[in-house]
């Protein structure tokens, strides 16, 4: 839907007569493909192409005309008669809009043109429009191929090998290419080829290596392993009840069933308590990819490209779905927004973001993890932005034992028996499960200086001698448990 979406508004602003058109793409050969076909089967129209190095091409008695000299492909503009009907698409001309003469003269054509069948379409991979042109310029955002231009890429390369391919496997495939480019997908399924020769169902697994490669590319997403299962986390029972209730969430069958997707969850609680651990699990248990979001990233320099980097974020996991959106210590971005005087970009950067939040409808599942509640402006805090809110408290002492279980079985599977986990649970009173998780190594790091096997004296001597964050910071977890008994968030465990 996306692509007739924007051929449609397309085709709009031409014969609607904008004059000028500017496209943020890095998918140079898919807009130009678009364009052509616009151009042909939806306003006829003459094409005609520049660029800095060769000029314009395209149309024979121009060619070349105008190279390396920006002003000069605008005359060409003003040569044509009236009434041609015609395209001029310039690419990378965002770079030449700092030139005095060049933006006189865009003003100037944005007048004739209004009056005659032309438009000037700059395509550039980044989005540079000066102030002084922003009234005269149009800006339009060409989307990642969809779900279904995917599936036709796919179908015409399968058939180009003459290959037979299972309609679940090419589903699979089509997935795991959401996110990228076509000219992308078409180079990692020549490295598929290149390498094993055929394209079957262990391609959706290699895609997903090349995809890892370049979401680390963007520098804004973090693509995540979901290393960790159900099994690795001691207790918080009411939030593994809430997971397995909606582990077919993102089935076929439960948008057949037309239940909406869920939105996402917002953990909070006391450090080291599994907020990082529980992001994982979702991601795990509902077989989606896990990308993590640092906030911090998303500040630039520049004015105007915070808001931008934002924008490409959310594209990225919208493009990526169905997937889960790990945003961790969001708290943190929400106390620079209260400090920093910096001209309210980062109000509008978390305001773009918690309207997205709200509003979005495709599968992408935020988990939002924060240690601190007073940081955290009301409004995010609104039923609606989230499906729930969780507060992770310290581990009761049932809990605890499950968090020693979870860990010695990890290490010692087979001598689970020698220790005595419900002394430990007991022991360990106001240690998070990242604190238990130390003992248990600080434990075995005794066992190993003596070469012997580390044992249940071991881990009650580390346990003395570990003093845990709750007796430092015992101030900050009163509030956060005040606050969680003021009622509108649901604990993440249940207590007996």
């Amino acid at each position: 839907p996306t692509r007739m979406n924007f051929l449609n508004e397309f085709v709009l602003l031409l014969k609607a007569r904008y004059p000028i058109i500017y496209i943020a793409t890095n998918e140079e050969e898919r807009i130009e493909y678009l364009i052509k076909y616009c151009a042909k089967k939806y306003v006829v129209r003459t094409y005609y192409s520049w660029d800095f190095v060769s000029g314009y091409q395209g149309n024979p008695n121009d060619t070349g005309f105008a190279a390396r000299n920006p002003l000069e492909a605008l005359d060409l503009i003003d040569k044509l008669t009236p009434e041609t009907a015609s395209l001029f698409v310039l690419k990378d001309y965002d770079n030449f809009l700092k030139d005095f003469s060049v933006v006189r003269k865009l003003k100037n054509l944005s007048r004739s043109l209004k009056t005659q069948p032309k438009n000037i379409i700059i395509v550039s991979s980044e989005i540079n429009i000066p102030d002084s042109l922003k009234e005269f310029v149009t800006l339009l955002e060409f989307p990642l191929p969809s779900y279904s231009e995917i599936v036709e890429e796919l179908n015409r390369l399968i058939s180009s090998l003459q290959q037979e391919i299972e309609p679940e496997t090419l589903n699979n495939i089509a997935i795991a290419c959401q996110g990228l480019s076509l000219e992308r997908i078409r180079r990692v399924l020549s490295k598929v080829i290149a390498k094993y020769g055929e394209i079957d169902a262990s391609s959706p697994n290699l895609i997903l290596q090349e995809k890892k490669q370049i979401i680390q590319q963007t520098q804004l997403l973090e693509f995540c392993l979901n290393d960790k299962n159900i099994s690795d986390l001691g207790g918080l029972d009411n939030f593994k009840d809430w997971l397995s209730l909606r582990s077919k969430a993102f089935s076929q069958e439960a948008i057949k069933y037309g239940l909406p997707y869920p939105k996402g969850l917002l953990l909070v609680g006391v450090q080291g308590t599994g907020k990082s651990i529980a992001a994982k699990i979702i991601a795990h248990e509902w077989q989606l990819p896990l990308l993590r979001l640092d906030f911090g990233r998303l500040f630039a320099s520049l004015i105007g490209q915070s808001e931008q980097r934002v924008r490409k974020m959310i594209e990225i996991a919208e493009a990526l779905s169905p997937c889960v959106l790990w945003v961790d210590e969001i708290d943190k971005a929400f106390a620079g927004a209260q400090s920093s005087g910096d001209s309210g970009t980062t109000s509008r950067v978390l305001a773009t973001f918690i309207t997205w939040l709200s509003e979005k409808t495709s599968p992408v599942f935020v988990v939002a993890t924060a240690n601190n509640i007073d940081w955290i402006p009301p409004e995010i805090l609104r039923k609606g932005r989230f499906d729930e809110m969780f507060f992770l408290n310290l581990p009761t002492r049932e809990e605890r034992q499950a968090i020693f279980e979870v860990h010695l079985k990890k290490y010692r599977p087979d001598l689970i028996q020698s220790f005595q986990l419900p002394l430990l649970g007991q022991l360990s009173k106001d240690f998070s499960g990242a604190e238990i998780e130390q003992v248990v190594i600080e434990a075995m790091r005794l066992g190993f200086n003596e070469d012997r096997e580390f044992n249940n004296e071991d881990i009650l001597v580390s346990i003395q001698n570990l003093v845990p964050l709750a007796k430092t910071k015992s101030k900050e977890i009163d509030l956060l448990k005040a606050w969680s008994e003021s009622g509108n968030v649901t604990s993440a465990s249940k207590y007996k």
